[in-house]
C-alpha cells in the first residue's frame, strides 16, 4: 500500500470547481488499494478524505499543522472525522507541508493556490512523484507555465497530468511500482 497524498485548495474558486473531482480521486485512490493522506484541512483535501473513507479506503491519515487535537480543532477550525489517524505535527502550515509531502509515496494535486504550490516546490526538490488532476482551476492549471519557466525540473522528477482520476491513480501506482518493483513486499 502506497501512501497518497492529497494536495488541494482549502479555500477559493478552485474548492467548488474541484468538488466533484476530489470526490472522485478519492474514491479512485481507495479502489486502488492505496493509502491516503493529506494536511487534515477542510476544502478538496477533506472532499477527497471523505469520499475515500464512504469507498471503504483502508488508511485514511491526516498531518495537522496543529500540536493537539484542541489546536487542531479550536485555534485551526480543522476537520478531524475522515482520518483514521492525524498526526498534530506542531510545525504549522509552512513545516507541516514538508512533513506530508516527504512521508508521501506520491502527490495528486487538485486546484489549489499558494499552499498546493509550495507543496508541489517541496515535491519537486525531494523528488516525490506529483500528479495533477486537471479541470478545477488554480494552482494545477498553471502549473506546466511554471514547469516550462522552471525548467529544467530536478533530474527524477516524475509529473503527471490527467482529467480521469482512475487514469490519474494508475498512472502513479504504475510509476511506484517501477521505482520500487524490487522492494515491492515491503509495500504490499
Amino acid at each position: 500500500m502506497y501512501q497518497i497524498a492529497i494536495s488541494g485548495a482549502a479555500r477559493g474558486d478552485s474548492v467548488e470547481a474541484g468538488k466533484l473531482l476530489a470526490q472522485a480521486m478519492g474514491e479512485a485512490i481507495a479502489r486502488s488499494g492505496q493509502a491516503l493522506m493529506s494536511g487534515a484541512t477542510v476544502g478538496l483535501p477533506n472532499y477527497t478524505a471523505e469520499a475515500y473513507k464512504a469507498a471503504g479506503g483502508k488508511m485514511s491519515v491526516g498531518m495537522s499543522p496543529a500540536s493537539s487535537k484542541v489546536e487542531h480543532i479550536m485555534k485551526y477550525r480543522l476537520p478531524t472525522k475522515a482520518y483514521d489517524t492525524i498526526i498534530y505535527s506542531g510545525l504549522h502550515y509552512i513545516g507541516r507541508d514538508s512533513l506530508l509531502i516527504t512521508s508521501s509515496d506520491a502527490v495528486i494535486s487538485i486546484g489549489g493556490r499558494m499552499g498546493t504550490l509550495h507543496e508541489f516546490t517541496i515535491a519537486v526538490e525531494s523528488s516525490t512523484p506529483i500528479g495533477f488532476l486537471q479541470g478545477a482551476g488554480g494552482i494545477s492549471t498553471e502549473v506546466q507555465t511554471l514547469i516550462s519557466l522552471a525548467h529544467p525540473l530536478r533530474e527524477g522528477t516524475d509529473v503527471l497530468f490527467s482529467d480521469d482520476p482512475v487514469e490519474l491513480i494508475n498512472s502513479i501506482v504504475e510509476l511506484l511500482d517501477r521505482e520500487h518493483g524490487k522492494y515491492k513486499k515491503l509495500y504490499y
